[in-house]
């Protein structure tokens, strides 16, 4: 398979970057070099996108660091802890499932996306490498340290249909959020960040954001292109809470390309995470939110 399908090709076409993006597709291999290796085993945190129970989901696995490692030219595999009741773990226990996966490092502010197939292990699971590359940090906010927190036990899991108040207000507040996006044969998982308020609560069964200038890629719009479903994670840095969203979205272009986001489920787990963040510096690419 090549770095691009019909959906992202479209989207380039549209935007008129296709040049641009078979540049950057240049990078985009299956080896998992020692650089990328040594980036992954220093990670606490592992973003992992998929499809399960025909919804598609993106939830967080932690653990001390080398619980991600490379094993193998093109594999990595992973021994992270899931949440309770992690939607995504009838994808994990299934060989063959194509996840999308992001490592991201507020400290350096550096990202690495490996998208593949997965393999259960003992332990959890390995992943064949399809796609590994790296992002440039903008709308990185960089965070200078973390510490775990021993004695935070994640809280009962919350489902809802829509967003409750307090979940909204914790959208509008957020900094960065993580988006799962799927297409036939593959997933993704990659980072959207800005100043507080560049998520928009339209209703309680509606987001909205700005799509910023990004790397002229459209992975992910044009997996949208492809198949509108999508799943959004939001942490809470601070206190550890995850909120997982699933639904569907789609792009509306204009003078600004907005993705607009319907709400079908809300996990809200409080106290999910055993990491605490320091506070965010906010990357200096950052539009303003209300322009």
């Amino acid at each position: 398979m090549g770095v691009y399908h019909a959906g992202s090709r479209a989207v380039q076409d549209r935007v008129g970057v296709r040049e641009q993006a078979d540049h950057v597709g240049r990078s985009v291999g299956r080896g998992i070099r020692e650089i990328a290796a040594a980036f992954l085993e220093l990670q606490p945190l592992l973003v992992v996108g998929a499809a399960a129970a025909g919804r598609v989901w993106a939830s967080p696995l932690t653990g001390t660091p080398g619980f991600v490692r490379a094993t193998g030219p093109h594999r990595v595999s992973v021994a992270g802890g899931a949440l309770p009741s992690d939607p995504l773990a009838t994808a994990y226990a299934t060989p063959g499932t194509p996840v999308g996966t992001i490592a991201l490092d507020p400290r350096t502010r550096r990202r690495m996306r490996l998208n593949g197939r997965l393999t259960p292990t003992a332990r959890g699971f390995t992943i064949e490498a399809d796609q590994v590359f790296s992002n440039c940090p903008k709308y990185l906010q960089k965070r200078q340290s973390y510490e775990f927190v021993p004695d935070r036990r994640p809280g009962e899991p919350r489902h809802t249909a829509q967003l409750a108040d307090h979940q909204a207000g914790f959208v509008t507040a957020a900094d960065t959020f993580f988006l799962a996006t799927v297409h036939e044969g593959g997933a993704d998982a990659s980072h959207r960040g800005g100043n507080p308020g560049f998520v928009r609560v339209d209703s309680p069964g509606e987001l909205s954001w700005r799509d910023y200038p990004g790397n002229s890629m459209f992975l992910t719009l044009g997996n949208l292109a492809a198949d509108p479903r999508a799943g959004l994670l939001f942490l809470d840095w601070t206190t550890g809470t995850a909120l997982r969203l699933t639904g569907e979205a789609h792009t509306e272009y204009g003078e600004d390309r907005r993705v607009r986001f319907t709400v079908r489920e809300v996990i809200e787990t409080p106290a999910a995470l055993p990491l605490r963040w320091s506070a965010p510096e906010y990357s200096p690419a950052n539009p303003d939110p209300a322009g």
